[in-house]
């Protein structure tokens, strides 16, 4: 039975600078031999968390001569983010990177800002994985492109003899997830691409992972997890807190968060503008909803004229007698505390 050439977690490397400005070209060393040592299948240079934007050429370049070097004397995959919104661009820096010795796949994200149509985001794909010299790997998200691949745009990429996986961040599993994970070919990898998701993705048939939460957590092989439970037996919970990292993660603005994090573990990354340092926040404790009080759906009601500054000081409760209170107050509201309706 064909598998999927990818599987496992692959870290989508940051790009740390130093504080002149300029590529620390060391610290990306170092982090990317520790997260191989500690079980990732591979490295993703060039990705979102990397910054791609904010690079040269020349640098784009260093970066992944050097991610490729390191994966050479690892035996580890390195996964290169590619694409553009420009089809020309996409085509000529994916054959460039596919050239690099030690390059196992280029990674071709929907063409952002453009937003093309669904057959134009199959074109631009093709055009990609028709002149590469390595396997290619779809980036479905839509958060940062304005646009989504659907499912049966995903499935006719599926098809092509060079394109053999997806990071599908969609933030959630959809039915477009579901439907490809059940229609695509037995060696077609989807990777989860949404932190929070990433366990699920797995339990459903993903071959793996591209998170960013990588970076803190502990990678590990996906199989480790998913296999015992595919044979019905208690696998190895989900890291404690993975989920939870993951999202807080993505409350921050990429790649500020996950700098933040490797920073406080002993590295000290330094970011590139428009993005600012990772800086430290004062985290604001979650309260405890609230239960209505006295007569339910009335005091909401005058807790939110009062909100609108209509009746005062909503903290001490003091209330002055406004035109909005006494409107909220003369409606009957028996009605609606038995479960009826108004009907006018």
């Amino acid at each position: 039975m064909p598998t999927p050439s990818l599987r496992g977690v692959y870290v989508p490397l940051i790009t740390p600078f130093a504080a002149d400005g300029s590529v620390a070209f060391d610290a990306i060393e170092a982090l990317a031999c520790e997260y191989l040592d500690a079980g990732a299948a591979g490295l993703v240079p060039l990705g979102t968390t990397g910054e791609a934007p904010l690079l040269d050429g020349d640098e784009k370049r260093a970066i992944v001569e050097l991610c490729a070097r390191i994966g050479v004397e690892r035996d580890a995959q390195v996964i290169v983010g590619s694409g553009t919104n420009n089809t020309a661009s996409t085509v000529e820096a994916t054959m460039a990177y596919g050239a690099i010795e030690g390059v196992s796949h280029a990674m071709v994200v929907v063409p952002y800002y453009v937003r093309p149509s669904q057959a134009g985001i199959v074109a631009h794909v093709t055009a990609a994985a028709d002149a590469s010299p390595v396997p290619v790997v779809v980036y479905n998200i839509p958060i940062r492109s304005g646009r989504v691949l659907e499912a049966p745009g995903m499935l006719e990429l599926a098809a092509h003899p060079n394109v053999v996986g997806v990071k599908q961040a969609v933030d959630g599993i959809d039915m477009a997830t579901l439907e490809i994970l059940a229609g695509a070919p037995r060696d077609f990898a989807v990777l989860g691409g949404d932190d929070p998701y990433l366990f699920p993705t797995v339990l459903l048939g993903g071959a793996g992972a591209i998170c960013a939460s990588a970076h803190v957590h502990r990678p590990v092989r996906a199989d480790d997890r998913v296999r015992p439970r595919r044979q019905g037996r208690r696998g190895p919970r989900p890291p404690r807190g993975a989920a939870a990292g993951g999202e807080g993660l993505l409350h921050r603005a990429q790649p500020v968060g996950v700098q933040g994090r490797v920073a406080r573990a002993g590295q000290d990354p330094d970011a590139r503008p428009p993005p600012p340092a990772a800086a430290r926040q004062r985290r604001v404790p979650r309260r405890r909803p609230r239960r209505d009080r006295g007569r339910g759906g009335l005091n909401a009601v005058v807790r939110t004229f009062s909100v609108a500054g209509a009746t005062g000081n909503v903290r001490t409760g003091q209330r002055r007698r406004s035109s909005a209170t006494w409107k909220a107050r003369s409606i009957d509201w028996r009605p609606l505390r038995r479960g009826s309706h108004i009907v006018s």
